[in-house]
């Protein structure tokens, strides 16, 4: 096993550097992962550092729903390096097992084929090959070989540039050998595709680009590097639910002396002379600063949050031509009993695939078939629902708003849909069964994330929309602006957002050299 990367900026204790009142002011917009884990890193190195959030509690994304006994994790579910939140708590003198228990899963998760057949997927080689010789015999040397080409790109993409920036073209042109070597012109579907001749482990084993937003059949092959991170570090789960480490997160930036506002809406990036010097609430209140980190959708802090004037390269019109993410069907759900034989993680195929996503992604059309990504936590932590009882979350990637879809009208018709799935699938007796319900539909995204045109991920991880074509950790358009979170590099998916605030920690001036 690989060890994990050594920290690139290290605090010479708990809220070291620059001491008190006369430490330089950040103020970090959005309490989401990508905006704690800044607030961490730049309190260790000395900032007084303010963070803003227009929600009631911290976690973006993986806000946390509790209704009717229940605990529904709003987001991320799905814990991979578990070293970037590991460097976090160590930062400020502690160890992340004192405020959370991360629960290795194995299986990883089971995926259901259209046809009834089933891939558990875990950290076991030998397994693996057994699963994929039960299915598809001739594609064992294939797994072996795609495996071995998955850990080459891992070690690159990941391991070697996914925790640097990409602030100048230059940066960019030293990374085109290992692009080109990796072939990252190929698409992950392309790539796996050439390693198995069974369409059911093309799907099974190149779909992991949804989890960041990405189209397997567009995404560069680059992100095939997921398949083997798994298998690095394994899959975990946060005992209490991914919440539980948004909130040791912030407890983490309250220890430091810190603070974290909520029900503080950003209006306003106040920028002077072509400098963020701090931000304007939609209350009225300005609060200045020496630094400003925006974890806010990077689309969204650019057309909304800043003036026309103050950008040359992310305008309007750049941003409009943009690609971006699909969104997300959401439907939480508590049952009154318990579903044993349903694991932690289960993704239950529709009866198309390639023509789903181009349904999903180029057309931005509601097809009537779907593919649901079904999350059991109490599979692995019963307390979060009543005794007796199960907590669930069904996902449905969907076309973002340019859809035109009302989903004001039609979320309860989609929901009901996707309920007669899992009960003929996997959930028998579900409609009889289920006690607490809420949805989350592409107008959450819009209105309360404000993520443009109401995409789950932001900018869609294309191959020139990857690295330096997407908008900077530090920006380009305004001095002492800086970006984390699924918009900025190195992307989504927890490891993604974690590791945009490492790059962004390594573009921050020192806190002693703005005193």
């Amino acid at each position: 096993m690989t060890s994990a990367p050594t920290p690139l900026q290290r605090a010479e204790g708990p809220g070291g550097g620059v001491p008190g009142a006369k430490a330089p002011h950040a103020v970090v917009i959005g309490a989401g992962f990508g905006g704690l884990a800044a607030a961490i890193r730049l309190g260790a190195r000395g900032f007084r550092v303010t963070v803003v959030d227009r929600m009631d509690a911290p976690g973006g994304r993986a806000y946390v729903f509790r209704q009717d006994g229940f605990v529904f994790d709003a987001g991320p579910t799905i814990v991979t390096a578990p070293f970037l939140f590991e460097e976090l708590w160590e930062m400020c003198g502690k160890r992340l097992s004192d405020d959370v228990e991360l629960r290795s899963l194995s299986p990883f998760y089971k995926i259901r084929f259209p046809d009834g057949e089933w891939l558990t997927c875990s950290e076991d080689a030998e397994a693996m090959k057994a699963q994929i010789a039960r299915l598809s015999p001739g594609d064992v040397k294939g797994y072996e070989r795609f495996l071995k080409e998955s850990k080459d790109i891992f070690h690159t993409g990941f391991m070697k540039l996914g925790h640097v920036p990409f602030n100048t073209l230059w940066d960019m042109a030293k990374l085109l050998p290992n692009l080109i070597r990796l072939r990252a012109d190929r698409s992950v579907h392309a790539h796996v595709s050439r390693h198995f001749k069974d369409e059911r482990l093309r799907i099974g084993m190149g779909f992991h680009p949804l989890f960041l937003g990405g189209n397997p059949l567009r995404a560069t092959s680059i992100y095939s590097l997921v398949a083997y991170l798994e298998r690095e570090w394994g899959v975990h789960f946060a005992m209490g639910g991914t919440g539980q480490l948004a909130k040791g997160m912030a407890g983490l930036i309250e220890g430091q002396g810190n603070t974290l506002r909520y029900k503080a809406e950003v209006e306003q990036i106040v920028v002077k002379d072509g400098a963020a010097k701090g931000v304007r609430l939609a209350s009225g209140e300005t609060i200045d600063a020496d630094i400003v980190v925006s974890n806010a959708d990077s689309a969204w802090t650019y057309k909304k949050l800043l003036p026309a004037e103050s950008r040359k390269r992310w305008t309007d019109a750049k941003l409009d031509k943009a690609r971006y993410s699909m969104s997300l069907f959401v439907w939480y759900f508590g049952t009154n009993k318990r579903y044993e034989d349903v694991p932690h993680h289960t993704i239950l195929l529709g009866p198309r695939y390639q023509g789903l996503l181009t349904d999903i992604f180029d057309r931005h059309h509601l097809a009537d078939d779907f593919s649901i990504y079904l999350h059991r936590p109490t599979a692995t932590d019963p307390s979060m629902a009543p005794e007796g009882c199960d907590t669930f979350y069904a996902l449905s990637p969907v076309p973002h708003l340019d859809s035109g879809d009302d989903w004001d009208v039609m979320a309860e018709d989609y929901r009901r849909k996707v309920e007669a799935f899992l009960e003929k699938t996997v959930l028998p007796g579900l409609g009889q069964s289920v006690v607490s319900s809420r949805m989350v539909t592409p107008m959450h995204f819009r209105h309360h994330l404000l993520s443009v045109k109401g995409a789950a991920f932001g900018l869609e991880p294309t191959l020139f929309q990857s690295a330096w074509f997407r908008p900077h950790n530090k920006s380009e358009d305004v001095k002492g602006l800086y970006l984390v979170g699924a918009g900025t590099h190195p992307g989504a998916g927890l490891p993604g957002v974690l590791s945009s605030a490492r790059v962004m920690d390594t573009v921050v001036p020192d806190a002693a050299a703005l005193v």
